[in-house]
């Protein structure tokens, strides 16, 4: 379970509607082209949570028997409805999936026994293992070191994605639990994941720049820093583009760019801007994508 995972992109046509031959095709990129190592599914770069169960549902099974083994697969489950986090967690559970996954509940002030519940709950109904996806510049959920202690107590917590720029707290985690998978979540924060110890990465700009985010990991595991440094700095221009002119929407035209049919994103995002396609193309072009 280390290494380099796509948070998956799903296509979606403008109404709404899964491009069954897209997933497909965009799970094949990342494993044959990209080369990741895995694929984590039905994350917020799948705009899980403006999906309805049954699409979720259909994005899993797609997903699995597209892959037919080949990588490592986390099925996100996460969801303010816990009912339906245990309904997909069973799913994804049946169809082979490697690890759960959850992002930790949101919105409404939970309290940090209710989050744990929430976690517990979900392991115990499904049988499977969990990934805590903390990402708290998005959910408002920050946790302690205490609070990781609490939760790491459960072996059938395996790990987590570590979305978050406290590096301090990072360190921590990776001394006292070396034999929890920690995934670093920021892709412009690679290099740092890397040389803090976590075991992998899970990120959006992998999905059409896994080769280079790879260059990255293998030179820090070598360690060979300021080579990866001069990567993670041209990834890092990359990605400031990336974000200026819409991060799912760009992601998406880069693929549709080159030949794969990654569609649109779901509303209420807006599709990119016609204006701006010329600017991707000049994107995959001057990096090389």
């Amino acid at each position: 379970m280390k290494g380099l995972f796509s948070a998956l992109l799903v296509p979606f046509d403008e109404n709404g509607q899964i491009i069954e031959q897209g997933l497909r095709d965009v799970v094949r990129f990342n494993i044959d082209v990209q080369q990741i190592d895995g694929l984590y599914v039905n994350g917020s770069s799948g705009e899980n949570f403006l999906l309805s169960t049954e699409q979720k549902k259909q994005i899993f099974q797609i997903v699995s028997d597209e892959n037919k083994g080949k990588v490592k697969l986390i099925a996100q489950v996460g969801s303010l409805n816990l009912n339906e986090a245990i309904e997909l967690g069973k799913y994804a559970t049946e169809l082979g999936y490697d690890s759960l996954s959850a992002v930790t509940p949101f919105y409404y002030k939970f309290t940090f026994q209710e989050i744990k519940a929430y976690y517990e709950t979900i392991i115990r109904e499904t049988g499977n293992d969990m990934i805590i996806y903390a990402i708290p510049a998005l959910t408002g959920v920050s946790m302690s070191m205490a609070q990781f202690d609490e939760l790491f107590q459960n072996e059938k917590i395996i790990g987590v994605k570590y979305t978050d720029g406290n590096f301090f707290l990072l360190e921590r985690l990776r001394k006292q639990y070396p034999n929890k998978l920690i995934y670093s979540g920021f892709d412009e924060m690679l290099i740092y994941g890397a040389i803090s110890g976590v075991d992998g990465a899970i990120g959006s700009t992998y999905n059409v720049n896994g080769k280079q985010a790879k260059q990255i990991w293998d030179l820090c595991q070598t360690g060979k820093v300021a080579e990866a440094y001069e990567v993670q700095h041209k990834t890092n221009d990359l990605i400031e583009k990336i974000l200026e002119l819409g991060l799912y929407q760009t992601l998406k035209e880069i693929l549709n760019v080159k030949g794969i049919q990654a569609g649109t994103v779901k509303q209420p995002m807006s599709s990119l801007d016609p204006a701006k396609k010329d600017a991707v193309k000049h994107l995959v072009e001057k990096y090389e994508l």
